[in-house]
């Protein structure tokens, strides 16, 4: 590792550093048939550009990122089985995860499985072409929940002092504005959870009750995790206008529809999440199905369709130019990467990291950013 964050090696024996590198992504489950895969498609290609290289290394630390906090939630309140790692989950969390969608815990073990398969490809495909996997277990050095279910493991993310921005549930239902188009400021679903810090998981037992608490913990993780899935697939299809391959460009328009349909079912979900003020914290959860606008207390019928929970369809907005009209997309598709890596540290997901950490996913984004479609 080089003093300036750099931990992406040098990909001088492709067999040798897959193995590697791929143990030290905690990606052990790769066995020996993925690696002789990797290793025939290095033989076929021609490898990659710097900038197409440069977008999938950041987001196989994306990958790894996310794989990271789903295996928290998985394991205090997902399946414990084999294929995600998990240790005996935590019965009242896991309880009180079910109260808003009692299909909760398999969402998030799926999604959890998702991710690590996409952290494991992104790395494996970087090296078959003659790119360098990313390592991001130098990284894990934050303490997680001790609460019961916990393994206590080291993290790469926090989250335990979240700041959730929850714009994504008006623009999405905004038929007027688009980002891409007539950027304005969307109004916040859960206006508390972006004004303050507060804990996604329960941090020790103590966070277990009472009851009203720790359902405003379950409520929190049920707004982080669409919070994070919208800007995921908005950004894969961002990189997607500016791949030079035709198998980046599969790659991309293939791993971004799985990020968006996480964001649709777990946009879903969050509009499950019960009504209540957390007496521990003050944390509000509005009732969005009141007719009242949470932010200001306006009324009427746009205010109802406005925050409506069962609403979920994107509604048709300006796409292209507002002369033309208004068609149902996802947005922003303009995302950039330095943007989604300010978004999540403005969230808290890396609060406690190190100053290498930042240097190191500030490098890889600008680089990703720096792309551009048919340079060599």
């Amino acid at each position: 590792m080089q003093d300036d964050g750099d931990i992406i090696s040098r990909p001088h024996d492709r067999r040798s550093f897959l193995k590697a590198g791929l143990a030290a992504t905690g990606s052990a489950t790769v066995g020996t048939a993925l690696l002789a895969r990797a290793t025939a498609a290095s033989a076929q290609t021609g490898g990659l550009t710097p900038g197409d290289a440069a977008m999938l290394q950041f987001l196989a630390a994306g990958e790894a990122i996310e794989a990271d906090f789903y295996s928290q939630y998985n394991e205090l309140g997902g399946i414990q089985d084999d294929e995600v790692p998990g240790r005996t989950g935590n019965p009242v969390y896991t309880r009180h995860l079910a109260r808003i969608d009692p299909n909760f815990s398999q969402y998030i073990h799926d999604t959890a499985d998702d991710e690590i398969s996409h952290r494991n490809f992104l790395n494996a495909y970087l090296v078959a072409n003659g790119a360098a996997a990313v390592d991001m277990e130098p990284f894990r050095t934050l303490p997680g929940s001790a609460a019961t279910g916990s393994t206590g493991s080291l993290r790469l993310t926090n989250l335990m002092q979240l700041t959730v921005d929850t714009s994504w549930w008006t623009r999405y239902r905004s038929s007027t504005n688009n980002p891409d188009v007539n950027p304005t400021t969307f109004e916040q679903a859960v206006p508390d959870l972006h004004n303050g810090q507060f804990t996604a998981i329960p941090r020790t037992d103590d966070d277990l009750q009472p009851s009203q608490h720790i359902q405003a913990i379950a409520n929190t993780a049920a707004f982080q995790i669409p919070t994070v899935e919208q800007g995921g697939g908005s950004l894969r299809l961002a990189m997607a206008q500016r791949a030079t391959s035709v198998e980046v460009l599969r790659l991309l328009i293939s791993m971004g529809p799985i990020e968006l349909m996480h964001f649709q079912t777990w946009s879903k979900a969050a509009g499950s999440a019960p009504p209540l003020t957390d007496p521990t914290s003050g944390l509000n959860f509005p009732h969005l199905n009141s007719g009242v606008d949470p932010n200001n207390g306006a009324t009427g019928g746009a205010v109802k369709e406005m925050f409506q929970t069962n609403l979920i369809m994107p509604e048709p907005c300006p796409f292209i130019d507002t002369s033309l009209p208004v068609c149902s997309v996802v947005r922003p598709t303009t995302a950039t990467a330095t943007g989604a890596l300010n978004f999540l540290t403005a969230m808290g997901l890396f609060i406690g990291q190190s100053p290498a950490f930042f240097t190191f996913m500030t490098n890889l984004a600008t680089a990703a950013d720096a792309a551009q479609r048919g340079a060599v």
